[in-house]
């Protein structure tokens, strides 16, 4: 369980958040979108950047790509209220284009932050940038995705972006596979981790 003093502090980066200028995407945001979930999730997934619905309503993945998301965690048995969800980006770049380097650059505190607060024994990427930005700055996700790797201490599995899937169909056997993979590599962990518990 989290203590108050760590959901306190994880509260109080959201708020730095909300009011974040750091970069010009806050004068185009309607609102900010920190993340939410577990504030001690083992399970943390980091996406690219807030859409239109996200936008709105200044919560991460609530559109279709995060029904989708949803639906995904479901299919292996995981309550999306159970992880923590978030993005590298957390202002919705104008047209839902792709987020600038400085704009990556300027949250990139904050999700760093967030990662040491909610200590997460896995971080899946989901998509090219977060891949990037958290895994290796050259890493291919058609030829890595699902294949997890180990950082300081934590697992990073990249996956295919949802709306990858909504956009091109031929993504949605892969994605599905990598949630299917996802289970496996939790599994796996867990039972690591309880062994190293008994030692």
């Amino acid at each position: 369980m989290a203590s108050s003093e760590h959901e306190t502090a994880l509260r109080e980066v959201e708020e730095e958040i909300r009011r974040c200028r750091r970069c010009p995407l806050c004068r185009t945001r309607r609102r900010a979108v920190p993340g939410e979930g577990r504030p001690d999730a083992d399970i943390m997934f980091v996406g690219e950047a807030p859409g239109g619905e996200e936008d709105a309503q200044g919560r991460p993945f609530v559109g279709a790509a995060g029904r989708l998301l949803t639906n995904l965690l479901r299919s292996i048995g995981i309550d999306r209220r159970e992880v923590f969800i978030t993005n590298i980006v957390k202002c919705r770049p104008p047209g839902n284009r792709d987020p600038l380097p400085e704009e990556i650059e300027a949250c990139n505190e904050y999700l760093l932050t967030q990662i040491a607060l909610i200590k997460p024994k896995i971080i899946c990427t989901l998509g090219r940038f977060a891949a990037q930005t958290l895994i290796a700055g050259n890493l291919s996700i058609s030829r890595e995705h699902g294949k997890p790797r180990r950082l300081s201490g934590i697992l990073y599995v990249p996956i295919f972006h949802p709306a990858a899937a909504l956009h091109q169909p031929r993504f949605a056997d892969a994605l599905e596979s990598d949630f299917r993979a996802l289970r496996g590599i939790l599994d796996e962990e867990m039972k690591s981790t309880r062994m190293g518990g008994n030692n």
